[in-house]
């Protein structure tokens, strides 16, 4: 059985999402966020940070965007240890608030690595914000600044996230079931 034919078990849906991008938005605008250049990091955060920039709109921000493409899992489900920039930001961030945007917080050093190279350029402070958090996983020391949801251990795809190119479109978090097939499928 191909992963595209693989069942999706939806973790969070839509209408849960929507509403806690909203709430997001919200606590990232009690921050007090001056010259605001929100930092997406791709792909896997490509639509959580369009939708949590929509919101953040809503609540009367404005921020810059711009987008970082980090690696540390290349085609494998595990990180492999080593983050690598792909795609590096373009803007001027020195004495900015940065925001920046990850799908999960799972062994942190995406997030850290992307966090101290920010700050090193000279930000005034960088602000994070995952869609989801896997905090018995975490390799780092760090929190994030704002959560979307606390996630299980389970391997998930959606909202942004793939396996193996798969799944990206879905317009929810899910689970992929391997009850059905080879689960290591996805390792190199």
């Amino acid at each position: 059985m191909s992963i595209h034919e693989r069942r999706v078990r939806t973790l969070f849906d839509e209408a849960a999402i929507a509403k806690r991008n909203d709430e997001l938005a919200e606590e990232i605008l009690a921050a007090r966020p001056e010259n605001l250049l929100v930092v997406a990091v791709l792909k896997g955060s490509f639509m959580f940070a369009a939708d949590l920039l929509r919101a953040l709109h809503r609540v009367g921000l404005a921020p810059q965007v711009e987008f970082v493409h980090l690696s540390s899992y290349r085609t494998g489900t595990v990180s492999s240890g080593q983050v690598e920039i792909l795609r590096d930001v373009q803007s001027e961030v020195r004495g900015r608030d940065v925001l920046l945007v990850d799908d999960i917080l799972e062994s942190g050093r995406t997030v850290v690595f992307a966090k101290d190279l920010l700050m090193a350029r000279g930000a005034h402070r960088v602000l994070t914000a995952v869609l989801l958090e896997k905090p018995g996983k975490r390799a780092v020391t760090i929190d994030a600044d704002f959560v979307g949801f606390i996630c299980p251990d389970v391997f998930v795809v959606g909202y942004g996230m793939d396996a193996a190119h798969a799944f990206r479109q879905l317009p929810f978090v899910g689970v992929v079931d391997f009850d059905s097939g080879d689960p290591d499928l996805f390792d190199p």
